[in-house]
């Protein structure tokens, strides 16, 4: 089979003007908004069964509620289908890791790096994920003082080296304690595993994509995140300030989907990059056009 129609990937954004490029790349263009400001053409996550009036706080995943409940059935099967989004990148290599490829991809490079086609070295793989992120830095005494002290208060070595794992991680980045609430409401088959995956590993895939050949592990996957999430909105809820708190759903499921996936399936991870198309814009056929001329 051609490897570049055995790939559907999803792209995501909040910008109308993304869609030239999406199409440009035969990439299927998706509508984060429930707002009606985007051309014919756009999928929308707020038709059908749908969550978008929750974007603000599930980011991505109001497209993947979208996807599960509306799209997933129609897909073939073994077909590999793909999540991106406007900022967050595939790779078209592996050679080249994911904090290497931020530091030189540029517009006039953009092309050349995106994903374009099934690779070859996917084949005996289930599931595609972002280069691990490692969180096991040295942290800096001001982000301590700033979010740590209540940590530091009740354990004086939570910051040596062996203790800089995910659970510390987002403690200091999203609130002290809020995972283990979270992971408190996750069903007995994770719940144990979940905590220990966090307390005991220094990194997990990035961004929150992913890529996946399988309907019965996407469909797994979905059905088991959301329904943890909708627990989840019984103790945190909508009331939530600052950037770090508000999207608090969304940086679960960035934990989360590491740990299912590398559980339940065989992963590869694969380079992913950063590059934001609506601060940095480009125009690829007229840019491509004007190299071939």
């Amino acid at each position: 089979m051609d490897p570049k129609k055995n790939l559907i990937m999803y792209c995501m954004s909040l910008y109308d003007h993304n869609y030239d490029n999406f199409k440009y790349l035969k990439y299927e263009p998706v509508a984060l908004s429930d707002k009606d400001k985007f051309r014919k053409g756009w999928l929308k996550d707020n038709t059908g069964l749908n969550i978008s009036h929750k974007n603000k706080y599930y980011g991505e995943y109001t497209f993947y509620y979208w996807f599960w409940k509306n799209q997933l059935d129609k897909i073939e099967k073994d077909k590999w289908i793909g999540f991106s989004h406007y900022r967050h990148h595939w790779s078209s290599q592996n050679k080249i890791k994911s904090d290497d490829l931020n530091e030189i991809i540029n517009k006039d490079n953009f092309y050349d790096f995106i994903l374009k086609e099934k690779n070859i070295l996917w084949d005996d793989y289930d599931v595609i994920l972002g280069d691990p992120m490692q969180v096991n830095g040295k942290y800096k005494i001001s982000k301590i003082v700033k979010k740590g002290l209540k940590i530091l208060f009740k354990d004086f070595s939570a910051f040596t080296e062996s203790k800089r794992n995910i659970k510390l991680h987002f403690d200091v980045f999203h609130g002290e304690g809020l995972l283990d609430k979270a992971i408190h409401l996750l069903d007995d088959e994770n719940r144990k595993d979940f905590k220990f995956y966090v307390e005991n590993n220094y990194s997990f895939n990035r961004e929150n994509m992913f890529i996946c050949k399988s309907k019965n592990l996407m469909n797994e996957y979905f059905n088991s995140v959301f329904k943890w999430l909708e627990r989840c909105e019984n103790i945190f809820g909508f009331n939530l300030e600052g950037y770090s708190k508000t999207r608090i759903y969304t940086f679960l499921a960035e934990r989360y989907i590491a740990y299912w996936f590398n559980k339940n399936s065989k992963v590869l991870a694969w380079p992913v990059f950063f590059y934001d198309t609506n601060q940095n814009r480009i125009n690829l056929e007229n840019k491509l056009n004007f190299l071939k001329n």
